[in-house]
């Protein structure tokens, strides 16, 4: 299976949404131990938005990539990330990115019940990004 795990983080860098797919990634064994995934992600991509050799604007963190698995980071123009991982035979990332963005934009940002930055609990982006990631080779 391509996509193992998807985080969702706010712009202030809390977990929003976290969802496990692939059976060859570790199970963390609480809560918090994602919450401190997601901080410490966040932390790590406003530094390398920072510590650019030029006076260039740097989107940061892009890709971290690990023995068995890649986190892929996309952020959006509010500042909201999501971050896929993978194994690291899984091409076209971008691609998978995009389209979870645009899933969460359709089942999330139209429910009218979703207040932002909070965690999301909407079943229909669960079906519908579920029934996608089972797409995704």
């Amino acid at each position: 299976m391509g996509v193992l795990s998807i985080f969702i983080l706010s712009k202030a860098g809390g977990l929003i949404y976290h969802k496990d797919f692939g059976f060859g990634l570790k199970k963390l064994n609480n809560s918090n131990d994602y919450l401190v995934i997601a901080g410490t992600f966040h932390s790590v991509h406003a530094l390398t938005t920072r510590v650019n050799p030029l006076n260039t604007h740097s989107s940061g963190l892009l890709t971290m990539e690990m023995e068995t698995c890649t986190l892929h980071c996309l952020q959006t123009l509010t500042g909201l990330k999501f971050v896929v991982v993978t194994d690291n035979n899984q091409s076209n990332v971008s691609v998978v990115s995009s389209t979870i963005y645009e899933i969460y934009s359709d089942y999330v940002m139209k429910n009218p019940f979703y207040t932002l930055d909070m965690p999301i609990r909407c079943h229909k982006f669960d079906r519908a990004l579920n029934q996608y990631i089972s797409t995704v080779e």
